[in-house]
C-alpha cells in the first residue's frame, strides 16, 4: 500500500498510532475512526502500531488525528525538512506551500523564502520523494541534500533506563521472599519498603495511571488499567497495614507485589518492543536498498545527481559493487546482477544489452549503462515495499475472531475480579486475602497477547516471503493459501520457459514454403505473443522481407488477424480453423505427429469473399523448465492435486503433463474456458489456487480461491493475484503453501498460548493459589513469547533457494 494513495472513488492512508497497549486498544481506535464522517474502512495492527485508513475523497486528515485523540491515543507524525531551490519571491513560497499540501497525508507545510527552508509535518509513510515530486510540478526544486526527518515514536524501542531502576529499587523488597526459599527469616522495615515502592508505583509507573486514565475517559478498558488497578490496590493495602499498625508492625506488606508487577510488566513491554521491531525488518531492509545518489551521462560527463531529480531516459552509471538506482535496461556493458533481496535469486544474473536491471540489486564485475526506465513510486521495488506494507498492515479473516473476544475482554476480567474479591470475602472474611486475590486476577489477564498473535505472525510470514522471492500482497490469500488442496498450472512461461522456437512450417497442396514464412511474420511482425517472437526469429535468421499489414487483431486464445494487401489472413489454433470451416487434409498426418512430439501446431489461412483456404502449419517447440519437475513432485509430497490448463494442442498439453507427472491436463481452453475449469474444481471441493503469467489467465487467477502469478508475466496477472512470485521458477509455488501453512500455524500457537495463559491463569488467580508477583511475570511473559514465537518464522528458508534448508520448526 502507498503511504497515502487517491483515487475517484476512495484515498488509503497509513496513521502511526502511539500509547496503544493491547487488542482493547486496537478496538478502541478502530471504532474512533469509523464514527468519522466519510471513513470507509479502517484496520490497526497492534504490532506496527498503524492504522490503515480508507475515507471518501475530502474528508480531513485533522478529523482523524481529532478522533484519535479524542479516544485517548496520539496519531504519531513526522517532520520532514529540506531546500527549495528556484524561489524568488512570496507567490513562489505560496505556490510551493500549495503544492506540499496536495499530497496526501502532509498536515502542513511552511515555506521560508528567507531560508529557502520547507518544513513539512506529514504521517508515517509520507517520503522525500512524495514530496520533491509536488515540489517539481510547482517548477521548483526540492534540494533532498538538506533533508533531516525527525524520528518518529513508532517502532521505537522504550528507554531501559526506567527497568533498570525499578528492579534496584523492587530487588531490596523481593529478597525476603527469596530468601524464605531456603529458611532465611528477615524483613525490610515497613516505612523502608514504601520508600522503596512509592517511586515505582507513581514515577516509573506512571505510563500506566496516564493510559488508564484516557481510557476510562474514552468509556472503554485496557491493560494498562487492569495493571493500574491491581498495583493500586496491592500499594493501598500494604500502605493502610502498615499505617494501621504503627509501631508494633505488620507480619507481611505487599509492596513487593506492586513494585514487582510494575517492574516486569515495564521490562515485559522492553522485550515485546524489541521482538516486534524485528519482524518488520523485512521492510526496513527493503528500504535501505533505496540509492540516495546516481551517476548520470550529462554530456558526456559523470554528474552525482540525487535519485528523486531523475527522469525517464536519463543514462545511469554503475560501476562494479554498486547498487543500482533506477529500474532500466541495460544500453552499455556487460556484467552479473545479484538480485537476491529483491528476487530472492541466490545466484548473481548475466545481464547485457537490452536486458532490464532492477533498482536496489547489486552490480556485479561489469561497468553499465543504465537507460531509466522507471523511477519513484512506479520502480519494483518501490512497488514491492508498497505491496508487503498492504499485506502487513491488514487483518486476517481470523482477527475478526480474536477483536470480538478483545472487546469485551477487560469488562469481563474487571468482573472477575469484584466476583474474586466478594467469593473470597463471603467464604474467608479475611478482605486483605480476598484483595489480592482479586489484585492476581487483575494482573494476569492479558489482553495484549491477544492482539500481537496474528499480526506478528503475518508481519514475519510475509517478510520472510519477499525476502526468498515470493511477495504476498493479499493476507487473506495468505491465510488461504495453507488449506490448498489443487494447483492448476498454466503451461506456456510458467512450466515451460515460454520462449517457443519455431520447428517446422509445412506448406498445403500448391504453397511454398517461402509463401508460409512470408506471411505468418507479417501477421507476427507487430505481436509481443511468444511465439510471434519465435516467427519473427526464424525471419531473422532467413532473412525474409515482409510486407506491411493493416486491420491487425488480435482474437483472444484463437489467434491473429490483419489484412495483406486486401486479402484477410489469419493464424492460430486448431480452434480457429475448425470455425472457419476449413480441413487440414493431408496435414492432418503431420500436425498429429508434430503433436504427439509436444510440439504446438499454429495453422495460417487465406480468407476470401465466399470461404477460408489453408496454407500450411507452423510448429513450436517450448522447454520445459528444469524446476517444473521439482515444483510437481513438491506438491505431491504435499497432498496437492496438479491440473493443467492451457490454451495449447490437446497433444502438446499432454506431452509436457506426462512428462512431469501432472495429475490432469485441460488442452485448448479460452480464458473463460480456464475460469469455468476452476470454478468445477472448487464444486468439487477443492481449494484451488491457480498459477499463471499472460494476460489471458488473469480472469482464472481472479476464479481462483488463490491466485499466484509470475513476475515474469504481464502486469494484469500480477494485479490479478494475491501472490507473486518474483522469479519465473514454478518451485516457489510450493514455498509459497509452505510459508503460509507455518505462518498459519503461528498464528494458532499464538493464540493458543494468549488464550491459555488467561483460560488458566485467571481461575487460579480467583482461587487463590497465584501469587500476585508470579502473575505479573506470567502476564509479561505472555506477549513475549508469543511475539518471540512468531519470529521463528524468519529462519525459514524455501526449496527455491539451492543449497538452503529449512530450520524452523
Amino acid at each position: 500500500m502507498s503511504p497515502a494513495s487517491d483515487s475517484s472513488s476512495a484515498r488509503e492512508l497509513r496513521l502511526g498510532i502511539g500509547g496503544m497497549s493491547c487488542a482493547s486498544c486496537v478496538s478502541r481506535v478502530e471504532k474512533a475512526l469509523l464514527h468519522v464522517a466519510g471513513v470507509k474502512e479502517v484496520s490497526v495492527n497492534l504490532a506496527t502500531e498503524e492504522a490503515s485508513v480508507k475515507t471518501a475523497p475530502g474528508v480531513p486528515l485533522e478529523a482523524l488525528t481529532e478522533a484519535v485523540r479524542q479516544a485517548g491515543y496520539q496519531a504519531v507524525t513526522q517532520t520532514i525538512a529540506f531546500q527549495i531551490d528556484g524561489m524568488s519571491c512570496a507567490s513562489c513560497a505560496g505556490r510551493v506551500e500549495k503544492a506540499l499540501l496536495t499530497v496526501s497525508g502532509v498536515l502542513k507545510a511552511s515555506v521560508n523564502l528567507a531560508t529557502e527552508k520547507a518544513t513539512v509535518e506529514a504521517l508515517p509513510g509520507v517520503t522525500f520523494s512524495l514530496l520533491a515530486a509536488a515540489v517539481a510540478k510547482a517548477g521548483y526544486t526540492a534540494n533532498p541534500v538538506a533533508e533531516q526527518q525527525a524520528e518518529t515514536t513508532r517502532n521505537r524501542l522504550p528507554e531501559w533506563w526506567p527497568i533498570a531502576l525499578s528492579a534496584l529499587l523492587t530487588l531490596p523488597l523481593i529478597a525476603p521472599m527469596l530468601l524464605s526459599l531456603v529458611g532465611v527469616d528477615w524483613m525490610l522495615d515497613g516505612w523502608v519498603q514504601v520508600t522503596l515502592a512509592t517511586p515505582v508505583q507513581f514515577w516509573l509507573g506512571w505510563r500506566f495511571y496516564r493510559a488508564a486514565w484516557k481510557a476510562i475517559k474514552a468509556g472503554a478498558g485496557n491493560m494498562d488499567l487492569l495493571v493500574a488497578l491491581g498495583t493500586s490496590a496491592a500499594y493501598g493495602l500494604s500502605v493502610y497495614l502498615l499505617v494501621r499498625s504503627g509501631d508494633e508492625g505488620t507480619s507481611h506488606l505487599y509492596f513487593e507485589a506492586s513494585a514487582a508487577i510494575i517492574t516486569l510488566v515495564l521490562l515485559g513491554k522492553w522485550l515485546e518492543a524489541r521482538a516486534k521491531r524485528q519482524t518488520a525488518d523485512a521492510i526496513r531492509a527493503l528500504n535501505a536498498l533505496r540509492p540516495s545518489i546516481a551517476r548520470v551521462l550529462v554530456d558526456g560527463q559523470e554528474v552525482m545527481t540525487p535519485v528523486e531529480r531523475l527522469a525517464i531516459g536519463d543514462m545511469v552509471v554503475v560501476r562494479p559493487g554498486e547498487r543500482i538506482a533506477v529500474d532500466g535496461e541495460v544500453a552499455v556493458g556487460q556484467s552479473h546482477v545479484d538480485e537476491a533481496l529483491i528476487t530472492g535469486e541466490s545466484l548473481p544474473v548475466a545481464k547485457n544489452m537490452g536486458d532490464k536491471v532492477t533498482g536496489g540489486s547489486i552490480n556485479g564485475e561489469g561497468l553499465l549503462h543504465v537507460r531509466t526506465m522507471a523511477i519513484g513510486a512506479e520502480t519494483t521495488l518501490a512497488r514491492i515495499i508498497r505491496l508487503v506494507e498492504s499485506a502487513q498492515a491488514a487483518k486476517a479473516p481470523i482477527q475478526r475472531i480474536v477483536d470480538r473476544v478483545s472487546a469485551v475482554f477487560v469488562p469481563a476480567v474487571l468482573v472477575i475480579a469484584v466476583a474474586t474479591f466478594a467469593g473470597w470475602m463471603w467464604y474467608s472474611g479475611n478482605w486483605e486475602q480476598a484483595l489480592i486475590n482479586a489484585v492476581a486476577v487483575l494482573v494476569i489477564a492479558c489482553p495484549c497477547a491477544l492482539g500481537l498473535a496474528t499480526p506478528t505472525a503475518i508481519m514475519a510470514g510475509t517478510g520472510v516471503a519477499a525476502r526468498q522471492g515470493i511477495l504476498i500482497k493479499d493476507v487473506e490469500a495468505l491465510e488461504l493459501a495453507h488449506s490448498v488442496t489443487a494447483v492448476a498450472f498454466d503451461k506456456t512461461g510458467t512450466l515451460t520457459e515460454g520462449k517457443p522456437s519455431l520447428v517446422a512450417f509445412e506448406p498445403a497442396e500448391g504453397i511454398s514454403k517461402d509463401t508460409v514464412l512470408h506471411v505468418a511474420g507479417a501477421l507476427q511482425q507487430t505481436s509481443d505473443h511468444p511465439l510471434a517472437h519465435a516467427v519473427m526469429e526464424k525471419v531473422r535468421e532467413r532473412n525474409v522481407a515482409l510486407p506491411e499489414v493493416s486491420e491487425a487483431k488480435v482474437l483472444p486464445g484463437r489467434g491473429v488477424q490483419a489484412r495483406l494487401g486486401g486479402t484477410l489472413m489469419l493464424l492460430g489454433s486448431s480452434r480457429l480453423m475448425q470455425e472457419h470451416g476449413v480441413s487440414p487434409g493431408r496435414l492432418a498426418a503431420v500436425a498429429a505427429s508434430l503433436e504427439s512430439e509436444g510440439k504446438t501446431i499454429s495453422w495460417l489461412l487465406r480468407q476470401s469473399d465466399s470461404s477460408s483456404e489453408l496454407l500450411g502449419l507452423l510448429a513450436f517447440g517450448d522447454t520445459i523448465k528444469p524446476a517444473s519437475y521439482q515444483a510437481v513432485a513438491r506438491l505431491r509430497e504435499l497432498g496437492i492435486k496438479t491440473v493443467m490448463l492451457t490454451g495449447d494442442n490437446q497433444g502438446s498439453a499432454r506431452a509436457v503433463s506426462a512428462e512431469l507427472g501432472i495429475d490432469e491436463v485441460r488442452a485448448e481452453l479460452l480464458p473463460g474456458d480456464k475460469s469455468h475449469a476452476i470454478q468445477a474444481l472448487r464444486e468439487q471441493g477443492y481449494v484451488v489456487a491457480m498459477v499463471g503469467d499472460g494476460l489471458n489467465d488473469a480472469p482464472s487467477l481472479v476464479a481462483a480461491d488463490v491466485g499466484l502469478s509470475m513476475s515474469t508475466g504481464t502486469d494484469v496477472a500480477m494485479q490479478a493475484a494475491g501472490i507473486t512470485l518474483m522469479r519465473g521458477d514454478p518451485r516457489l509455488v510450493a514455498d509459497a503453501f509452505d510459508v503460509s501453512r507455518r505462518t498459519y500455524r503461528k498464528i494458532k500457537q499464538g493464540l493458543f498460548w494468549a488464550f491459555a495463559y488467561n483460560v488458566l491463569g485467571i481461575p487460579l488467580a480467583t482461587l487463590g493459589m497465584l501469587n500476585p508477583v508470579v502473575a505479573g511475570a506470567a502476564m509479561a511473559l505472555s506477549s513475549v513469547s508469543v511475539v518471540t514465537n512468531a519470529l521463528l518464522l524468519r529462519n525459514w528458508r524455501g526449496s527455491a533457494k539451492v543449497g538452503t534448508e529449512r530450520t524452523e520448526k
